[in-house]
């Protein structure tokens, strides 16, 4: 069997003609010279190399369609029936509602976080909502690289951003609802370092956590995106941006009057960081008012984890966020995000293996975030389990815009009298309707009721997860974070025993 999927996809628009396809190839068994051209190679055949990458994107969110052959489901939750730690063991105390789900992090500052959870970069769709509801349920969020592209009204002089109004525009989503929990983190790629992004928004915007982007999960190199002519070419080159060809070369320019220039793209840069590279990068952006570093590193080769964990642990960084196949992207390649990189249970795997490395070194460590194709509070709990007591949270991207996307539209059906029938037998209003405003105006007041919808169904999603986390570890008799460990996960498959040794 393949675990790979055919050359069918939603996301590059491919579709086989036949039901019965080879697993080898993903091909249909039988192509036939009459076919209306509908699967992933027709379309390359007649789209080229844009087919690389999604052709679906705008408004959806992507990601990988590959069935890994081991995952979080091949572990069950275990279960306890005596006793009860991290809080005396006695029947009124030991309840679901005094589970301890709040975590801290910070080498020089200290991050206090209400739930175990992340929010990780993004910047696209409802991304008003994605921040301010994770202000609101007192986790951190970041915000993710090229942000700058964003902004009409971006402003570059002699190759250095003076004015970034999009980023005033992001703080003003979130900061309402901020209430000392959590924090508002801005990811930074070599491109934006270039440019002076880390600079301006530490310097002029408030913001005071950078994460530095080693790579994720759905796209280990950066994005390749086809422009359409000379025009934006030159504006493009202008704003920083890697251009290819080069736009400014005569003999480009000359192709170009001619009719015979190939098609023009951009690049984001690569990172290229070395253990001195990186120590000055941080020790400068701690002289801007840097108080947070964090990093963001994929599935790479197993030494290539080892050496930004050490880097991490050398610099005193925060926190380091791991990324495992299975999550998604925006605009990444459609292979890069079904066949790269360690699925999310094995980068943890190896992830954890590092730590306890160190740790034998006695070298400090950076606090863990494991993220990857979490959804559920299931998944959440089995990989803090499975963290070994050395991953401290777990991040939720595409599931949490979808909840922001989710509860926009249901608000909206509300406020113009259309409620679904699925939601009638709770009522008519945003009040009547959303479980845990009451939660909410418990935390902010009565004004809570006016809030966006979208931010309102990123809280309700993230308490939801946190619920389910306290019901889990109650199982377990476990009351605090700290005492999660493997001994907690029951292995269904000889893959998931391995993975325990």
């Amino acid at each position: 069997m393949s675990y790979s999927p055919n050359l069918s996809s939603p996301f590059t628009g491919g579709m086989n003609k036949s039901k019965t396809t080879c697993s080898t190839s993903g091909m249909c068994s039988m192509c036939t010279r009459d076919c209306p051209g509908t699967c992933e190679i027709a379309l390359s055949a007649v789209l080229g190399a844009q087919t690389v990458y999604p052709i679906t994107t705008g408004d959806n969110q992507i990601a990988s369609e590959k069935n890994y052959p081991v995952d979080y489901s091949h572990f069950n939750m275990n279960g306890r029936v005596f006793g009860a730690r991290g809080i005396a063991e006695d029947m009124e105390q030991a309840t679901v509602f005094n589970m301890d789900l709040s975590t801290t992090y910070g080498t020089r500052n200290q991050i206090e976080m209400d739930l175990p959870l992340i929010l990780p970069a993004l910047i696209k769709l409802n991304w008003k909502d994605y921040f301010a509801g994770a202000a609101m349920a007192g986790v951190s969020c970041v915000i993710g690289e090229h942000a700058r592209n964003n902004d009409s009204e971006l402003v570059i002089k002699n190759g250095q951003v003076v004015d970034f109004p999009f980023l005033a525009s992001i703080r003003k989503s979130y900061e309402p609802y901020y209430r000392g929990k959590g924090q508002m983190i801005l990811q930074c790629n070599p491109d934006d370092d270039l440019l002076g992004v880390p600079q301006i928004a530490l310097q002029k915007y408030g913001f005071d956590a950078i994460e530095i982007k080693f790579g994720q999960s759905a796209k280990g190199v950066q994005p390749v995106i086809k422009i359409k002519d000379m025009e934006t070419a030159l504006k493009k080159k202008a704003l920083g941006n890697l251009v290819h060809p080069d736009p400014e070369d005569p003999a480009v320019q000359k192709a170009y009057k001619n009719g015979v220039c190939p098609n023009f793209y951009t690049y984001g840069r690569l990172p290229m960081w070395t253990e001195e590279t990186i120590s000055k990068h941080i020790e400068l952006l701690r002289s801007m008012g840097v108080k947070n570093i964090y990093f963001k590193m994929a599935g790479y080769d197993s030494v290539d984890l080892e050496r930004v964990l050490r880097m991490a642990s050398v610099n005193g960084v925060d926190m380091v966020t791991f990324d495992g196949a299975g999550g998604g992207s925006g605009y990444s390649p459609s292979k890069m995000m079904n066949e790269w990189s360690y699925p999310t249970i094995m980068l943890e795997d190896q992830v954890v293996r590092l730590a306890k490395k160190l740790q034998r070194e006695n070298l400090p460590l950076p606090a863990i975030t494991i993220t990857g194709g979490f959804a559920s509070e299931d998944q959440v709990f089995k990989a803090l389990a499975f963290g070994d007591g050395l991953v401290k949270s777990v991040g939720l991207c595409r599931a949490s815009m979808a909840a922001a996307m989710t509860g926009e539209r249901i608000g909206n059906e509300i406020k113009n009298g259309t409620v679904r029938p699925l939601f009638q037998k709770y009522g008519s209003t945003v009040e009547e309707i959303f479980g845990d405003l009451p939660d909410l105006c418990a935390i902010y007041g009565t004004k809570a009721r006016s809030y966006p919808t979208g931010a309102i169904g990123v809280f309700s999603y993230l308490k939801k997860i946190g619920f389910g986390i306290a019901h889990f570890a109650a199982l377990n008799r476990k009351f605090n974070l700290s005492l999660l460990d493997r001994s907690d996960l029951i292995p269904l498959t000889g893959d998931a025993h391995d993975l325990l040794k």
